[in-house]
């Protein structure tokens, strides 16, 4: 999984350093010889993500603890002193639970993200580039979808739609990103930006996982499906029916640190459709053993006009070639059983 790196290396902040996609980011930065410091919580998810580092990596893994990244000055700390190279920003709230959507889904997107590109351009001066991980969920429009998305549609929310539950997170993305870009135009830091857009991300759990209760949103369907909470009917897809590998992602988030051309641009990163009769389908195929706790005479849910998606820039200036939902799902199934053997 090579990165289009050369000889030299450099230091690396990566925020969120316990979360799915950051984990991978991380796995893919210290194989490449990188030294990386990761924001945690609290001190033991941060020793947990230290821990599940390879031991011969360990030396060029740290943590600092940021235990709320809405704070102003939250990564002033982080960043003081640290002579960082890079910043990979994934820390934003992605869960299903919340009460209060101002305090628990904008203000640490929002107010994160600000942060960070304000803390960087305070306390960085040698920093190259910032990578903000952002979503599909600032692209897409579920009231009136185009035929075929890239990276120049913006999704329509605006902050009243945050009071809608159903719209409170992709609005969290929309206003984050935007507010990411606006700060570039009027701030004018010497470093650049550059920014992911992915969507509903399966792969291997991280290896740090404290049980299967704490697994990434997309994942949780599978970890159903295998557990037999399907057995009498799958959910509905809807609304999202693309996905991409988080390997995939996180080797789009390092190339997109390094390679020069991506400074400046907004990456759609999507590897294909996906519905759970699919998911379930390559799980009954390829863990047979699996199978009784599937539905049996489960509907394909895809729409015949399901929207399409241009993932050519990805291709072309970060040179992913993406993984399918067979080998995706099939790993993540694997990852779970090897958490949980008595699964």
């Amino acid at each position: 999984m090579g990165s289009y790196i050369g000889s030299s290396k450099g230091k690396v902040l990566v925020t969120g350093g316990s979360g799915f996609i950051a984990s991978h980011i991380i796995d893919i930065l210290l194989e490449d010889g990188f030294h990386v410091v990761a924001t945690a919580r609290s001190d033991e998810k941060g020793r947990r993500m230290v821990e599940a580092a390879r031991p011969a990596q360990q030396d060029r893994l740290s943590y600092v603890i940021v235990d709320d990244v809405a704070k102003d000055g939250a990564f002033d700390s982080a960043l003081k002193g640290g002579s960082f190279d890079y910043v990979i920003h994934t820390a934003s709230p992605y869960h299903l639970n919340f009460q209060d959507p101002v305090r628990d889904f904008l203000d640490p997107a929002i107010k994160g993200t600000t942060g960070i590109l304000k803390s960087a351009k305070a306390h960085a001066p040698a920093l190259k580039r910032v990578v903000i991980t952002s979503s599909s969920a600032a692209i897409i429009n579920p009231l009136n979808h185009a035929k075929v998305y890239d990276e120049t549609y913006w999704a329509p929310w605006t902050v009243k739609d945050a009071q809608n539950p159903k719209s409170t997170y992709e609005t969290s993305k929309v206003l984050s990103e935007k507010a990411a870009w606006e700060f570039m135009e009027t701030e004018k830091p010497s470093f650049s930006l550059a920014v992911i857009n992915g969507t509903f991300t399966y792969g291997p759990v991280q290896r740090n996982l404290p049980s299967l209760d704490a697994m990434n949103t997309s994942n949780v369907r599978v970890r159903d499906m295998i557990q037999g909470n399907m057995k009498n009917g799958l959910s509905p897809t809807a609304p999202v029916f693309t996905f991409v590998d988080v390997r995939d992602v996180a080797l789009a988030h390092v190339r997109a640190m390094t390679i020069p051309e991506a400074g400046g641009n907004r990456f759609y990163v999507v590897g294909g459709n996906f519905s759970n009769k699919r998911i379930a389908d390559v799980i009954r195929r390829t863990y047979p053993g699996l199978a009784a706790r599937l539905p049996e005479h489960a509907q394909d849910d895809m729409p015949d006009d399901v929207y399409g998606f241009d993932n050519t820039k990805s291709k072309k200036v970060l040179g992913l070639e993406y993984t399918s939902l067979d080998k995706s799902i099939k790993d993540t199934v694997q990852s779970i059983l090897d958490l949980s053997p008595g699964l």
